[in-house]
């Protein structure tokens, strides 16, 4: 590698990785970037193309780095990809050295010093929390700069805020125990969803601990190419998590369980962490996911619905999660599955994408809430809280408002017997 190109010694894209990728053209139509635009340096073998010239000597230009920022990171390319290329570890990579490398505006810089002093913090979105409720019961609206706007614009309804004990015991005799990540966005705006999940692991004879102390997992830092940082929150929540003796550790946030899952890869170089990090990930389970492997005791109560599932990028992609959800869901009387055309194309949510790059993530928006109306559902379910506010957003604007729910909250309602989820 030529000392004056893009990457620096620090884990840059592996060249064995990047071998791999024989441009074949299968990862194109299942990219949602080429798709909107065509362009080969907005797709993964672009993309890929790019990090082989950064090896070659080639600097990290302003373009180079526009072409990785307007990747999503869905990992749609992994699974088309029939050569196997790791496009999930590149482009961590690779985020990796331009968030190192890259000099960015002062405008993106205060951006993301936002962001990431925000999201990943539940104490201090809790304290925003009233304030964000009283400005949306007001019905003002404050013109802002487009990213700052699409903030505003994606903030779910909030109601009261809701929260679980750190402790729910097991209804009947007890299965299982696990620990349960409580998350950052989803435990402060969507605790409805945090609520669901307890109601639902204890009717299935789980016990379950919820540390209240518990931090972010690192998602959206490590996702993004803040390595250091995610470093540092997985070791917080490896340590809260380890004297717990929980069976599994059960999440409800598709990019929380990503992130938590590659805690091994993320750790790999520090020994006294390493070992630490695997046996983590291996507890680590989606809530459908382990809900599926455990098997139903609770008597599931009909409910007359068609309902349109939406497949989260890393639930699905990143974490190959596909099946169960839908067993799920399939299991509950009277419910009626639908599929949404161009199921493997991303919503356009991303974590924080549609906020760092709102008008592809509204193009992408669009074009998911006009599959979804398509097929007549009466309630949209996915398992993402960034899927949940980017759809929500996009089917208003349409003008073709729908009810949305996470998979657990359906299952929740059958489980009560309720006339109709939500």
């Amino acid at each position: 590698m030529s000392s004056e190109g893009a990457w620096d010694a620090q884990h840059p894209p592996a060249t064995e990785l990047l071998d791999d990728c024989v441009h074949c053209g299968f990862c194109l139509p299942t990219c949602p970037t080429y798709v909107l635009w065509g362009e080969e340096m907005d797709s993964p073998r672009g993309r890929i193309y790019l990090m082989g010239e950064g090896h070659d000597g080639e600097p990290l230009s302003d373009a180079m780095v526009t072409h990785f920022d307007r990747c999503l990171g869905c990992m749609a390319c992994v699974t088309a990809c029939p050569s196997g290329v790791q496009y999930d570890r590149l482009i961590e990579a690779t985020r990796s050295q331009v968030e190192r490398r890259h000099n960015r505006t002062w405008r993106e810089k205060s951006l993301r010093s936002l962001v990431f002093g925000l999201f990943p913090y539940p104490r201090r979105l809790r304290r925003m929390r009233p304030l964000l409720r009283a400005y949306q019961r007001s019905g003002l609206r404050v013109p802002l700069p487009s990213r700052l706007a699409a903030m505003q614009e994606l903030l779910p309804p909030l109601g009261p805020r809701v929260s679980v004990p750190p402790f729910t015991p097991a209804r009947g005799p007890r299965r299982a125990r696990v620990g349960m990540l409580l998350g950052c966005v989803q435990r402060e705006f969507f605790g409805d969803v945090n609520a669901a999940t307890v109601r639902v692991l204890a009717a299935e004879g789980c016990e379950v601990v919820a540390p209240p102390v518990q931090g972010c997992c690192g998602a959206l830092s490590l996702h993004m190419g803040r390595e250091p940082e995610s470093v540092s929150f997985a070791k917080r929540l490896i340590a809260t998590f380890e004297p717990l003796s929980v069976d599994a550790i059960v999440v409800n946030a598709a990019g929380c369980g990503s992130a938590m899952k590659d805690y091994g890869w993320l750790l790999r170089d520090e020994p006294e962490w390493a070992a630490r990090a695997e046996a983590f990930a291996s507890k680590v389970r989606d809530v459908a996911e382990f809900l599926v492997e455990l098997g139903p005791v609770a008597v599931r109560h009909p409910l007359p619905l068609a309902v349109a599932y939406h497949d989260a990028c890393h639930l699905a992609h990143a974490q190959g999660v596909r099946t169960a959800p839908r067993e799920l869901l399939a299991a509950v009387p009277g419910l009626e599955v639908r599929e949404i055309e161009e199921a493997a194309i991303c919503c356009g949510s991303a974590g924080v994408y549609n906020i760092f790059q709102p008008e592809a993530a509204a193009e992408l928006g669009a074009r998911k809430a006009a599959h979804v109306a398509a097929t007549g559902a009466e309630v949209l379910v996915t398992a993402n809280p960034g899927c949940l506010m980017q759809i929500r957003k996009a089917l208003d604007d349409r003008g073709t408002p729908m009810r949305l729910m996470h998979t657990v909250e359906v299952l929740d309602a059958s489980l009560r017997g309720a006339a109709s989820p939500g």
